[in-house]
């Protein structure tokens, strides 16, 4: 199953405002610190629902911090998760087409810089390790299920050709999803590296 959770910064009379408290799917609570991190907000709930279908592994992809670019240029984008089978068949999956992920750690050091005086969760955990706290953030939505998150804001675009990626949108991660299900399928399909 594939979900598009979707979602834009626009102001109205009904944005997050910095203080507002927010309600997830799976009821915990989250104080919003900064408006520019709504993404996260939605991905949270998509995790939800598709725990709450029925599914025993999810892998996320997302645009979602600049911070991926400090950590990583646009070499390669960072990987993160609850369980290393997952994450090292997700990398081994987009290696076959030149798509690199570097692991970045989920160190339980790193949810203090998330927690809330006043709601389960920050939004954002500031700007050190931004990245980091960001997954760390989903983590907590994901549980004990098999969850990869895949942050491909510096890779998405591109101002250059190279190979068969041309210039602009790259449709990065798109190449190692198709292998990664196609890997794990029972079917006899199999993609031509």
């Amino acid at each position: 199953m594939a979900l598009v959770p979707a979602t834009e910064n626009m102001p109205s009379g009904s944005a997050a405002r910095p203080a507002d408290v927010v309600v997830s799917a799976l009821g915990k609570t989250i104080e919003i610190v900064t408006t520019d991190a709504e993404g996260r907000l939605v991905l949270a709930d998509a995790i939800a629902y598709a725990i709450n279908s029925g599914y025993t592994r999810i892998v996320d992809v997302a645009t979602l911090t600049g911070a991926a670019s400090v950590a990583l240029g646009n070499a390669a984008s960072p990987i993160m998760g609850n369980d290393d089978q997952l994450i090292a068949q997700v990398i081994q999956a987009g290696e076959s087409f030149g798509e690199r992920f570097w692991q970045l750690p989920l160190f339980s050091d790193y949810k203090e810089q998330i927690t809330s005086s006043v709601a389960d969760l920050l939004n954002s955990g500031g700007r050190p390790a931004g990245t980091i706290t960001a997954g760390y953030f989903l983590k907590e939505f994901a549980g004990d299920t098999p969850w990869v998150h895949l942050d491909i804001a510096a890779t998405a675009r591109t101002d250059k050709e190279s190979g068969y990626t041309v210039k602009g949108h790259t449709g990065f991660a798109v190449r190692t999803l198709v292998k990664l299900v196609t890997n794990l399928s029972d079917s006899p399909l199999r993609l031509n590296t």
